[in-house]
């Protein structure tokens, strides 16, 4: 089972040379990196937030698990879709889910499901793939979208994730793949985003989701970063660090209605 790619040539090159290089005019060369257990990367095409994927990515030892939390921006499929087997493909070749750790997800918490439906069609979990491969082709991915807004379980799913990923991939890297602030002006978007960043560096989920729904944050991955809080702090996460923060203003010189992008690591 292979999942096709549905934004290559839109959200990135389809050309393996031309994604590879877009890659690399992305990334910090010669980084010093360090083991994270979570990140929020942004998922806009490449143009405007590859450069703070790349940077971000740059600064971590991708190991050879990573889950990928995303939204969900199509409206298909179950709360929580898990991806169920197979492998994913990008220009760069085909990555392998890491089925085990599927098994073990649905084994261990009942609120997921394995699902293709809510994947067919997402950008925010594939447009992470590529800066994966590019930095350990070995690696493996599971794949899920969360779409539901319930708070008690985003914490459970992210306590099974931690449980399932203690027992089988202590090293495990776990990306909640996010943008911050749509389509507002700069200031807006600039104060807005500064609030629930301050909140991810507090790792402090709860004022996270509480201070995004009552401020309206359009942080589309709220869900995902608040399944990735929870799991990172039970891991032992201790402090957090925003690696890079910039809007598509600061990419288009458009700063009326901007999206902004923030990478942030959690170790």
């Amino acid at each position: 089972m292979i999942r096709q790619p549905a934004v290559a040539g839109s959200f990135y090159s389809r050309d393996a040379a031309q994604l590879k290089s877009d890659i690399e005019g992305f990334v910090i060369k010669d980084c010093e990196k360090q083991t994270a257990l979570g990140i929020v990367s942004p998922h806009a095409g490449y143009m405007y937030s590859g450069r703070v994927a790349g940077n971000l990515y740059s600064r971590i030892k991708i190991p050879d698990t990573v889950v990928i939390l995303a939204p969900n921006h199509t409206g298909y499929g179950v709360p929580y879709s898990i991806w169920p087997s197979g492998s994913w493909r990008t220009p760069l070749g085909d990555v392998m889910v890491d089925e085990e750790v599927v098994n073990e997800l649905v084994n261990v918490c009942n609120l997921i499901e394995k699902d293709q439906e809510a994947h067919l069609y997402e950008h925010a979990a594939e447009v992470q793939i590529p800066f994966i491969q590019y930095f350990n082709p070995q690696s493996k991915i599971v794949a899920m979208v969360i779409s539901s807004r319930n708070i008690a379980a985003l914490k459970r799913i992210g306590e099974n994730l931690s449980l399932v990923l203690r027992k089988l991939r202590p090293n495990a890297l776990v990306v909640a793949s996010s943008d911050m602030t749509h389509r507002e002006p700069q200031a807006s978007a600039n104060r807005k985003d500064q609030i629930a960043i301050d909140e991810v560096l507090a790792l402090n989920e709860d004022d996270l989701y509480s201070k995004v729904h009552d401020m309206r944050i359009t942080m589309c991955g709220i869900y995902p970063a608040v399944v990735m809080l929870v799991c990172s702090k039970d891991r032992g996460a201790k402090k957090a660090d925003l690696v890079r923060y910039e809007t598509s203003g600061d990419i288009t010189g458009d700063y009326d209605q901007v999206v902004g992008y923030a990478g942030i690591m959690v170790s």
